[in-house]
């Protein structure tokens, strides 16, 4: 079709249409995109950049135009031609307020503390916000069009209450549930449920829900203060202010995987007993995380809860530290209660005991034994009543052979091992936990992230993640420093260096890795180079360049944001 023509069926369609040459000087428009644009028949021989600028090229995400109070323009993908003139260019775009008003009410929504679950008519899972992704460990994607049922199951065998305003067209306010979520999650909720009506259609229904456990555990924290307020004495209050308490439970513990849940599973029935507990996991699984939430579960939850990094304390001192320490035991010692005595009736966590010296492991074996210390340079021994878990980065027999821990020491430590996957072996918790972490920084750094870009995503499943969960909580946080303020999703450019090129190959030797790095670098200049000089060639037309680059428009558009390329400065440069 000729363009006066297509412009004109794009008007009848609601859809507007100005033909413009490469500088965005207007060379005619049609009758919709005259009203979407206030332009009372006067914009032809104006600028399209200086009337609604982000209309003026293509881009990967949508760019609202903001026309005028509450109305929103969208560009669309343009139509072929057949006379196009020369240099000119055919832009196409629709009214978008309904977007714009969608997306700030999902933006509303995502930043209240109570968690929102949306349902269509038929009981299809649509809408969970921020709130309800933390409190349920449930990413939106993962379950976008399940029915409710299947998501979310009641431990009591009844009816969820969504379903239920669905059907009868009635709330139902301020009921408690308690649900278990596909991925084994147990929830007990106080929710208020609404079916959505418009013009006496049923559209939905939705949920407004609060975690009562956390409200429970408020409750219980008050009482156990008060009580505690009215007991205590002068002496136990400066010992408290030493105790170190254990602030994670296991509904912290971000996951989905089988995995995973088949660990926390194990962990909830451990924390029931006294035994000692060895957690082995890589650097940055979450150890200590698991180890506090053990506690937490356990009958020593209102006792203390100390841990200690063994590889972090001078062997000389580290003696001192656990048991104790005489008044002139050696130059400068006072008379001090060591870690076991201060987590006396509650627990004490060894982080990296294979770090602790052979001798010394010797006498905290003893202390497994029969519970009884003795403070350095004192003559008498104490009973203590403490629980021991400890923690270690290598498989402990590997540990045990290389000399790094007793055999005898790791069978009183170890009396039930528990392994924690690598993240590399669960990936399929990374969408979940990427999420959550975005939420955490979001408050950290006052930012408004709303979500990853896929490629992002890929790129997070290939990679292999030597630093585990802590390592993709600090590249997320690294992003979202970097992030300029008007972007909201995390795109690969803002990555850690050494994540968004981890396309080393495997075969490459220790040896070569500085070279690879450095060839790697310079291939990047070569092609930010070649990429700038087919802009130049194409006077910016993304489309066109794409084309003579042999790849999509969507790829050289990725490559444009990610070397940080000026498209308007080389159009310019044209003109």
């Amino acid at each position: 079709m000729k363009c006066a023509e297509v412009m004109q069926v794009l008007s009848q369609c609601e859809l507007g249409a100005v033909l413009m040459e490469k500088n965005t000087r207007i060379l005619a428009l049609n009758e919709m995109a005259d009203r979407l644009l206030h332009g009372d028949g006067k914009l032809v021989g104006q600028l399209l950049w200086d009337v609604a600028a982000p209309l003026c090229e293509v881009t990967e995400r949508p760019v609202y135009a903001n026309i005028f109070f509450r109305e929103y323009l969208l560009r669309c993908p343009s139509p072929e031609v057949s006379d196009l003139p020369h240099h000119s260019e055919l832009v196409v775009f629709r009214n978008a307020e309904n977007d714009a008003c969608h997306d700030m009410l999902i933006s509303v929504l995502n930043q209240i503390s109570e968690s929102v679950v949306l349902c269509d008519a038929q009981g299809r899972m649509y809408l969970l916000n921020d709130a309800a992704v933390k409190m349920d460990s449930i990413v939106t994607f993962d379950v976008l069009g399940d029915n409710v049922s299947d998501v979310y199951h009641t431990r009591d065998g009844s009816e969820l209450l969504i379903p239920q305003v669905i059907r009868d067209r009635r709330p139902r306010i301020n009921h408690r549930q308690y649900y278990t979520t596909k991925y084994g999650k147990d929830l007990d909720v106080v929710s208020n449920n609404y079916p959505i009506i418009q013009n006496g259609q049923i559209l939905g229904g939705f949920a407004v829900m609060e975690d009562w456990s956390q409200i429970n555990d408020l409750n219980r924290q008050i009482l156990d203060l008060h009580d505690r307020l009215l007991e205590r004495t002068a002496e136990r209050k400066s010992r408290e202010k030493s105790l170190l308490s254990a602030k994670y439970q296991f509904k912290d513990i971000i996951h989905i995987s089988s995995n995973m849940n088949s660990v926390l599973i194990q962990c909830k029935r451990v924390a029931k007993s006294d035994s000692s507990v060895m957690i082995y996991g890589e650097t940055g699984t979450g150890k200590e995380l698991l180890a506090q939430s053990i506690h937490n579960a356990s009958s020593r939850a209102n006792g203390p809860f100390l841990a200690i990094n063994c590889a972090a304390i001078p062997e000389n001192l580290l003696e001192g530290i656990l048991f104790g320490t005489e008044k002139g035991a050696y130059t400068g010692a006072e008379r001090r209660a060591g870690l076991f005595e201060q987590a006396d009736n509650g627990t004490l966590l060894l982080d990296e005991i294979n770090s602790m010296q052979i001798s010394l492991q010797s006498k905290l074996l003893r202390v497994l034994q029969d519970g009884m210390i003795r403070r350095v340079g004192s003559t008498s021994e104490i009973h203590v009543n403490v629980r021991v878990l400890s923690n270690i980065n290598l498989p402990p027999y590997q540990a045990i052979e290389e000399g790094k821990l007793r055999r005898d020491l790791f069978y009183r430590l170890g009396v039930v091992n528990i392994n924690i996957p690598p993240l590399r072996e669960r990936k399929e918790d990374i969408s979940l936990l990427a999420k959550s972490f975005i939420l955490q920084c979001n408050k950290k750094l006052i930012k408004n992230i709303s979500n990853i870009d896929n490629a992002v995503l890929s790129l997070f499943h290939s990679y292999d993640w030597p630093g585990n969960v802590r390592e993709l909580q600090h590249a997320i946080e690294h992003a979202m420093n970097i992030l300029p303020d008007n972007c909201s999703v995390i795109t690969p450019e803002y990555l850690p260096t050494h994540i968004s090129a981890s396309v080393t190959p495997a075969v490459v030797p220790p040896e070569m890795k500085k070279e690879y790095h450095h060839l790697s670098r310079t291939v990047q200049d070569i092609e930010y180079r070649a990429l700038c000089d087919t802009l130049r060639a194409n006077k910016g037309n993304v489309t066109k360049a794409a084309a003579d680059l042999g790849m999509s428009r969507q790829n050289l558009q990725y490559r444009i944001k990610r070397f940080g390329i000026d498209i308007q400065a080389i159009k310019r440069e044209q003109l």
